[in-house]
């Protein structure tokens, strides 16, 4: 059977569950050595059984994404195990602060920022330097909520709005290497950070299609397969246009 992703080497954050989890997972099954990275060493140890249960090459690495150190150990562990990563996908975040400006806590809000902005700027940045040589694709996953206002809290709408700007300058500035960076808007996925609020229930559903993390992997997979002079600098999206 033709694996798309044959012989490449993909780093994962946030693989311990939810999006993540299922990029991983899609990823293996296409072929690609997958180093899976989280906080929780649980979640990471059952997200590699599953890959290697289906016949998949997987590791488990354990890092904080909002540590600079944990992201040049992941590099530097991906390197020793299978050699210079091909594929990036920038999947950790959170949402710790859903109130008001006004009425928010200032360290709930920061540490918002800390993981969907420093996080995947620290996840890109000590990538590059093994992108460059021969190129690649870096995928970040975004958010609706980082192109208007509103909705899930000022912190999470500013902290992903930062990231969409960061995956457009990555793009400028890696586009002659043949590095494809790009933003993947997963819309509503039935995952820990959706808030109770923000589910949709019954058949008041509705507008947007509520998915499992499964259904992201094709668009994540179209993203990974592109040529080096495909798309870079672009957001996809899995939203309906008046729900972005």
């Amino acid at each position: 059977m033709n694996q798309q992703l044959e012989s490449k080497i993909a780093v994962v954050t946030g693989a311990g569950r939810g999006i993540g989890r299922g990029i991983a997972i899609g990823f293996a099954r296409q072929g690609a050595k997958v180093v899976c990275a989280a906080r929780s060493q649980a979640q990471l140890d059952e997200t590699i059984r599953v890959i290697r249960d289906a016949g998949g090459d997987a590791i488990a690495h354990r890092c904080d994404v909002t540590r600079p150190d944990d992201l040049r150990d992941l590099y530097a562990r991906t390197r020793a195990t299978y050699g210079p990563v091909d594929i990036v996908v920038a999947n950790a975040g959170g949402n710790f602060e859903r109130r008001s400006v006004e009425d928010s806590d200032i360290a709930a809000w920061e540490e918002t920022l800390r993981v969907n902005l420093l996080g995947v700027y620290y996840t890109c940045k000590f990538a590059i330097p093994d992108l460059k040589p021969k190129g690649g694709h870096i995928i970040v996953i975004g958010s609706g909520m980082g192109h208007r206002d509103g909705g899930a809290g000022s912190a999470y709408s500013v902290s992903k709005a930062g990231a969409w700007m960061l995956v457009r300058n990555l793009a400028t500035e890696l586009r002659d290497y043949g590095v494809c960076v790009n933003e993947l808007i997963p819309g509503l996925v039935d995952t820990a950070i959706l808030s109770e609020a923000e589910r949709p229930a019954g058949s008041a559903l509705s507008l947007e299609w509520f998915k499992q993390p499964a259904d992201v992997v094709p668009l994540a997979l179209f993203l990974a397969t592109q040529p080096p002079t495909g798309p870079t600098g672009q957001s996809f999206s899995l939203m309906r246009r008046d729900s972005q």
